[in-house]
């Protein structure tokens, strides 16, 4: 063999005698090792279930976003991002008008396509969205758009067709139905022909949607779509109840000339609501990425919040580590003196103590990985709660445990390494 084979033949050799006797020590020690490592699972099982949490919970809001359209605009009477938008200021707003819509199409040249949105939750009062033979849907949202609405949001349908020019001009009493809806009224049978009524009003279903999931604004599946015209005929208290109901969807032509876009578009709805070029916009708009931005701005907040309680747990944790690791170098002063004695140097006697540390720190990592990971996923069992369990995560775990573990068994290991074998060997 070469040096280099038996030196690292030798490497190998000590690295697991240290292991071995690091964990021997840990059972010759149960009780006190277990209430050493319940610091380090009670510092690291939070970290780890809130990133479980927060990964489900991003990947589900981004999904969200992404079903929404990356690239659509939509411009609104009220900021919800920073309240309910109840505030003196946005009450007082001018509501939008078709006629802002029909602006944007004639001037803003790099859109696709704009469409009106207008949206009602019919009041038990009124009857439930029904079928022929009374049947109930689960409360639906009723929404009134445009045909380009299906070109704004791009909504893929599962089978028949969506409005037409023909059905808004004629205020054709037509529907497009979620898969919810259709689930709810039609279970297996075909829904195009049949006739709901939408709070006593009745509609032919001329399309039906392919499942979204859950969107932005609730549940994408669970929506009946009329034309806006016939939308604003059954419905007219919804333009008069001063509720700023009416939003206008925008997708650009090209993506990438998002900005450009909603310069233009701010521009004519600025023009048409009078304001001067040194007032604030009275109404708000809003893309999938900015409200991205400030959900992550929600969750990271709350993350902190609970990194700074589970890094606290840590820190007393390390501190157990260190007065652990403290004792057991009084305790084990004769055995230390008996090493030197024997030919031990300070770097192996230093070596020994700091994987006695970091080997009872990541057990304590490994069993906070489990019981976070566990945590995350019983309440994903058990709730509504979206909750994931990236491989990152145990990584990050065992890797921040097994770095307590360094920093607090440094000094013990250290004071090991100093006993004088002398002194030691008279220990008792």
């Amino acid at each position: 063999m070469t040096f280099g084979k038996h030196l690292v033949f030798l490497l190998r050799a000590l690295g697991r005698e240290c292991f071995r006797q690091a964990f021997q020590s840990i059972r010759a020690q149960k009780l006190r090792s277990g209430l050493t490592l319940l610091g380090i699972v009670i510092g690291v099982a939070p970290i780890i279930a809130l990133v479980g949490i927060l990964s489900g919970f991003n990947a589900t809001v981004s999904g969200a976003f992404a079903r929404f359209g990356a690239s659509v605009v939509q411009f609104q009477k009220f900021d919800f991002s920073n309240g309910h938008g109840d505030d003196e200021e946005q009450m007082k707003r001018r509501d939008f008008v078709i006629g802002d819509a029909e602006a944007l199409v004639r001037s803003v040249t790099l859109a696709r396509a704009v469409s009106p949105e207008v949206r009602h939750l019919i009041d038990p009062r009124e009857g439930n969205v029904k079928n022929a033979q009374g049947e109930e849907a689960n409360n639906p949202v009723i929404q009134g758009v445009w045909p380009s609405f299906q070109e704004v949001r791009d909504m893929p349908l599962e089978g028949g067709r969506f409005f037409t020019d023909a059905d808004l001009q004629h205020r054709t009493r037509t529907a497009v139905i979620g898969s919810d809806v259709r689930k709810a009224l039609f279970k297996n049978k075909d829904p195009l022909g049949q006739v709901i009524t939408l709070g006593g009003t009745s509609f032919t279903v001329v399309g039906f949607l392919e499942s979204r999931g859950n969107m932005l604004s609730g549940n994408a599946d669970n929506v009946v779509i009329i034309p806006f015209s016939s939308f604003a005929e059954r419905f007219p208290q919804r333009f008069t109840d001063n509720s700023g109901i009416l939003r206008i969807a925008v997708a650009p032509k090209d993506p990438l000339r998002q900005e450009e876009m909603i310069d233009q578009a701010l521009s004519v709805l600025r023009v048409r609501r009078g304001l001067r070029g040194s007032q604030p916009n009275d109404f708000h708009h809003f893309t999938a990425e900015t409200e991205m931005a400030s959900f992550k701005k929600i969750t990271n907040g709350i993350a902190g919040g609970v990194i700074l309680v589970a890094g606290m747990a840590l820190l007393v944790g390390g501190v157990g580590v260190m007065n652990i690791m403290l004792v057991s170098v009084t305790e084990r002063t004769r055995e230390i003196g008996v090493r030197k004695a024997l030919g031990a140097t300070r770097k192996d006697i230093a070596a020994q103590f700091l994987v006695e540390a970091v080997a009872l720190t990541a057990v304590g990592g490994l069993m906070g990985v489990l019981i976070g990971l566990g945590g995350a996923l019983l309440i994903k069992a058990a709730s509504p709660v979206p909750a994931d369990a990236p491989l990152w995560s145990i990584f990050l775990g065992l890797g921040v445990s097994s770095a307590i573990g360094l920093t607090f068994g440094l000094w013990p290991a250290v004071k090991a390494s100093r006993q004088d074998p002398i002194e030691a060997l008279r220990y008792e």
